[in-house]
C-alpha cells in the first residue's frame, strides 16, 4: 500500500529548480521509497552496500560516468568522497533535477553540502508520517491514540499485520549497532542503551547532561556527544528557549523531545496503550506528540520549523511558541483532559503581560477535545483537537502556506 507523502510536492519543485536535491531522514522514515516513486525511471545505487560504497570511493569519476541521470544516491554520508566530484560534474552542467540524494545522519552531509555543494544543491528533510499521512483528514480522537501508541513509521502502517513491539526492538538493536558505531566510537553499548531510557523518561523536560550523566554513569562530555549522536541520526529534536532581553529572567537550556512517539513509548517500557494513558508520563507523551506533529507539518512543507518554548525561573511557562512573523507568535499549550478552561493560559497572560498583547495575538491549548471552543473573548484563545477539520495542524498549515 502506498502512502501519498505531503512532502511530495516541494521535493518536485526542487528538482525542477535544483541540479541536486538531498533528502535527509532518519532510517526507516521512507526516503528510499519516497525517491524511487519520484523518479521511476532514474538509476538507483545504495551506499548501504559496502561493494558500491568502495567504487565510488576509489574512482568517483568513473562511478558517475557508469550510470545515467537522473541518477538517485541513497545514504551518501557513507562516501564523503563522492562530493568534490559531484561539484564539478554540477559546475559543467547545471540542469535541474539531475541527483537526488538521500542521507540519515544529518550533521555529516551538512558539513559536507557546506564545503562543497553551497548553492547548488537543496536540503529538505523528510520525518516519519504526519498524523494525517497515516490517518486521513477526518481523524477522531481514538484515531489520534492509536498513531500516538504506533508511531509514524510508514512500514508499520502499510502493514498492520506486523508487532509493533518486536519491530521496535529490531530498529532500536540495527540503531545501535549500525548508526551509532558508525558516528562515535561508543564503546559500551549497554550504557548508550541506559542513555536512551534515562532522556526517554526525561521528554518535554529541561534537559540537564549533568543530571543523566550521573543516572547513566558516565561523564557530561560524554552524554553531550551522544545527545549529538541523536540529533545526527534524527533521533531526537531539542526544542530551544524563546530567548529576549527583555522581562523576567529566562530558562536557557533546551528541551527534549523524541522524532517517534511508538518509539519513545518502548524505551518507556509501556507494553500497551491504556497502560500508557494511565501513566504519570501520559502529559509529556501528549506533548511530545504535538510539538513533533507541528514540526513535521513544517519540514514536509519545505519550511524551516521556527519553534520554542518559553519559562522564566519562577515555573511561568507556555509549552510551544510558533513564529508567525518576526516577534510575532502563535502560544501552544498542551494537555490531555478533554475540556479545559481558561486557567490552562496562566502562562500565556504572564507572556502577553511580559512582552505585550501584540507579540502574541492568539494562543491555543491544544487537547484531547472533539470540537473546537473559545476560552476567552473575541474567540482569541481557543481549545483545538490535534486534528481533523478546524483541528491545530489544519490550522498550521493554513498559517504556514500564507
Amino acid at each position: 500500500m502506498w502512502i501519498h507523502r505531503s512532502i511530495t510536492p516541494v521535493i518536485r519543485r526542487a528538482l525542477a529548480q535544483f541540479p541536486a536535491v538531498v533528502l535527509t531522514g532518519a532510517r526507516q522514515v521512507g526516503k528510499t521509497s519516497l525517491t524511487r516513486h519520484l523518479l521511476p525511471k532514474g538509476d538507483y545505487i545504495t551506499f548501504d552496500l559496502p561493494a558500491e560504497a568502495e567504487l565510488a570511493r576509489l574512482d568517483p569519476e568513473g562511478f558517475f560516468g557508469r550510470h545515467r541521470e537522473p541518477l538517485i544516491l541513497d545514504e551518501v554520508q557513507y562516501v564523503p568522497e563522492i562530493f568534490r566530484s559531484l561539484k564539478r560534474y554540477i559546475d559543467a552542467d547545471r540542469r535541474p533535477g539531475r541527483y537526488l540524494l538521500t542521507g540519515s545522519q544529518d550533521f555529516l552531509l551538512m558539513a559536507r553540502i557546506t564545503e562543497s555543494l553551497a548553492g547548488r544543491i537543496a536540503v529538505l528533510t523528510l520525518p516519519s508520517l504526519e498524523m494525517e499521512e497515516a490517518l486521513g483528514e477526518k481523524a477522531r480522537i481514538e484515531d489520534v491514540d492509536r498513531f500516538l501508541w504506533r508511531g509514524g513509521f510508514p512500514e508499520l502502517w502499510q502493514r498492520p499485520e506486523l508487532d509493533q513491539e518486536l519491530w521496535f526492538g529490531s530498529y532500536l538493536t540495527t540503531y545501535l549497532e549500525r548508526d551509532v558505531r558508525n558516528l562515535s566510537n561508543v564503546g559500551n553499548l549497554r550504557n548508550f542503551d541506559r542513555f536512551l531510557r534515562a532522556i526517554a523518561l526525561r521528554v518535554g523536560q529541561l534537559l540537564s547532561m549533568a543530571e543523566v550523566a550521573r543516572d547513566v554513569g558516565v561523564s557530561p562530555n560524554t552524554i553531550k556527544n551522544w545527545i549529538s549522536i541523536l540529533q545526527a541520526s534524527q533521533q531526537i529534536f531539542l526544542l530551544e528557549p524563546y530567548h529576549t532581553n527583555r522581562g523576567k529572567r529566562l530558562i536557557k537550556t533546551p528541551k527534549i523531545y523524541f522524532s517517534d512517539t511508538g518509539l519513545l513509548a518502548l524505551l518507556l517500557g509501556f507494553r500497551q496503550l491504556k497502560e500508557l494513558m494511565g501513566s504519570p508520563l501520559w502529559g509529556q507523551m501528549w506533548e511530545n506528540l504535538v510539538v513533533m506533529e507541528t514540526r513535521k507539518k513544517f519540514l514536509n512543507l519545505g519550511k524551516r520549523p521556527a519553534l520554542y518554548f518559553w519559562r522564566t525561573a519562577n515555573g511561568e511557562e507556555i509549552d510551544l511558541l510558533v513564529e508567525r512573523a518576526v516577534d510575532r507568535y502563535w502560544g501552544i499549550e498542551c494537555k490531555t483532559a478533554a475540556e479545559v478552561s481558561s486557567s490552562a493560559l496562566k502562562g500565556v497572560r504572564s507572556f502577553r503581560q511580559t512582552y505585550g498583547d501584540h507579540v502574541m495575538k492568539h494562543a491555543s491549548v491544544i487537547c484531547r477535545t472533539r470540537q473546537v471552543y473559545p476560552l476567552s473573548k473575541g474567540e482569541r484563545d481557543l481549545a483545538l483537537p490535534l486534528a481533523g477539520p478546524d483541528g491545530a495542524l489544519e490550522l498550521l498549515a493554513k498559517h504556514i502556506t500564507t
